[in-house]
């Protein structure tokens, strides 16, 4: 009897280990993965150089953040350095941001479908927040200063604002993933290209079919560089 009820244990354990390896990037096998450019091999993330051929600059870019971006009508921009800016970084589980905030500027609703979030205040302050999964539905969040730190858990809708309407902010933001993706939500919701059906969006905002057709006219802009 006993041997009877191990095996469903063990199957449970097993499922619950393997749910973890699954959670973030995959492991690296080896010391590196330079992304091979030249490879037609589709893989999961990017196919291998020959460790031969690899250099110090697979693992460099100068990417002059320490310099101050323009940014887009929502006041903000981000300067993102994920495993397409830096081959090296291909099975690492790593990526960073520089985040440029206007005053008033604001990072708009989003979320990263790949990566957990460390974010911190380099210059100003910020106004940040994240909201939890259905049903519960919770907003979290805090006002941040220069130096403080604060973590988007992976999946999670977040944001970040500029309360301040006569100095700009700069952030530094570290990813769990070589490449963590960024979803905006208005830009997905009414910028797809085709338009989602605006007799869905209606029902689903529950507001005029008009109301959804204007906000569909409107220029989306992506503020990821």
């Amino acid at each position: 009897m006993a041997s009877s009820s191990f095996f469903p244990v063990l199957a449970a354990f097993l499922a619950l280990v393997s749910w973890q390896a699954i959670a973030s990037d995959p492991s690296p096998l080896q010391d590196f993965c330079v992304v091979d450019k030249n490879s037609p091999v589709l893989v999961n993330g990017f196919a291998c150089k020959n460790p031969m051929d690899v250099n110090a600059d697979d693992f460099f870019k100068a990417a002059n953040l320490d310099k101050p971006r323009v940014t887009n009508k929502v006041g903000s921009n981000v300067t993102l350095i994920n495993v397409m800016q830096i081959g090296g970084l291909n099975t690492l589980g790593i990526s960073l941001a520089r985040i440029d905030y206007a005053p008033l500027g604001q990072n708009p609703p989003h979320t990263h479908p790949r990566a957990t979030e460390i974010l911190t205040v380099l210059e100003g302050t910020l106004y940040v927040g994240f909201v939890t999964s259905n049903a519960e539905n919770k907003f979290l969040s805090k006002m941040l200063n220069k130096g403080d730190v604060f973590v988007f858990p992976v999946g999670l809708i977040h944001f970040q604002f500029n309360p301040n309407p006569y100095k700009p902010a700069v952030a530094i933001a570290a990813l769990s993933s070589q490449n963590p993706g960024a979803i905006t939500i208005a830009n997905v919701v009414f910028g797809s290209k085709p338009p989602i059906s605006d007799d869905v969006l209606a029902k689903a905002f529950q507001v005029e079919k008009k109301t959804i057709d204007w906000l569909q006219a409107q220029f989306w802009e992506n503020n990821h560089n």
